[in-house]
C-alpha cells in the first residue's frame, strides 16, 4: 500500500494547520482521518464543512449518527465505524441500536429502522432509489427534505470511508475501545 502521511498540526500543508488545531482544540487529539485528510487540505476542508452542514439538518443527532454508521458499515470501514460508535453514544443512541448497525442486524426501532434501510437503499443502488423505498421512507414519518439530508450524509461518509481504505488510516488510541472488526470479522 502506498503510504500516505499522517499529518500533525506542525508538518500539514499550512493550509489545513488551522482544521488541524480546531480539531485538537475540540476533541483533545487530531483524528487520524483528519491526520490524513491534511495532505489536501481541500478534501480536509470539505470533510468538515460538509459534517457541520450535515450537523444543521432536521436529523436528530440519533438519526445522523444511523445515517452515518449504516454507511460507514456497509463500506467496512472501521475507523469511521469507531468513531462514530462514539459519536453515537454521546448523543445518546440506545446500546440496542448501536449494536445492531454495528452487527448489520435491523435495528429495534421501526423508525429508525426506516432510516437505515433507506440509507442502505441509497448507498447500494448509488442514487437510483426506486419511488417504492422512498414513499416506505415517507410513510415511516420522515420527509422529502429528509430525503435529501440522507444524500449529504451519504456523501459525507463517501469522502471520509474512501479516504480512510485508500491512505490505511489507522485507528487512534483513543477510539481503540470503540474498535470494529469490520463485516467479514
Amino acid at each position: 500500500m502506498t503510504e500516505f502521511s499522517l499529518h500533525d498540526v506542525e508538518s500539514a500543508p499550512e493550509a489545513a494547520k488551522p482544521q488541524l488545531e480546531g480539531a485538537e482544540k475540540a476533541m483533545g487529539f487530531v483524528p487520524n482521518l483528519f491526520a490524513k485528510m491534511a495532505e489536501a487540505p481541500a478534501a480536509l476542508e470539505a470533510y468538515m464543512t460538509l459534517s457541520g452542514l450535515f450537523d444543521k439538518t432536521s436529523l436528530s443527532p440519533v438519526e445522523r449518527e444511523v445515517v452515518l454508521l449504516t454507511v460507514s458499515v456497509e463500506h467496512d470501514c472501521r475507523f469511521c465505524v469507531a468513531a462514530h460508535s462514539g459519536r453515537a453514544k454521546k448523543a445518546g443512541m440506545d446500546d440496542a441500536v448501536l449494536q445492531a448497525l454495528r452487527s448489520g442486524e435491523a435495528l429495534p426501532d421501526d423508525r429508525l429502522q426506516a432510516l437505515h434501510a433507506f440509507t442502505l437503499d441509497v448507498v447500494r443502488n448509488r442514487g437510483w432509489v426506486d419511488d417504492a423505498a422512498v414513499k416506505r421512507f415517507l410513510e415511516a414519518g420522515y420527509d422529502q427534505q429528509q430525503v435529501l439530508e440522507v444524500v449529504l450524509g451519504v456523501s459525507m461518509k463517501v469522502l471520509s470511508n474512501y479516504t480512510n481504505h485508500i491512505t490505511g488510516t489507522p485507528l487512534n488510541e483513543q477510539l481503540a475501545p470503540l474498535k470494529w472488526e469490520g463485516k467479514a470479522a
